[in-house]
């Protein structure tokens, strides 16, 4: 799926994604994929990710990659 980080906690480690169908999934440090810092994403930034329904939580992102942003 792809979406919008919408929130971004980095000093508690987690984060919103609304994704282009409009849900809100959380996603913590753990989820993002190896290779992306969790302290370089930003709120607004367009992401890829998996998602996965758990019936106690809700909505998760995992998997969570960024595009490579374009240099100036």
């Amino acid at each position: 799926m792809t979406g919008r980080i919408t929130k971004l906690l980095v000093g508690q480690s987690y984060g919103y994604i609304r994704s282009s169908d409009g849900r809100n999934a959380f996603f913590h440090r753990a989820d993002v994929a190896e290779g992306v810092e969790f302290n370089k994403l930003e709120i607004g930034d367009k992401v890829t990710f998996e998602l996965v329904e758990d019936a106690v939580s809700g909505a998760r992102a995992t998997a969570v990659t960024r595009p490579q942003r374009k240099s100036k």
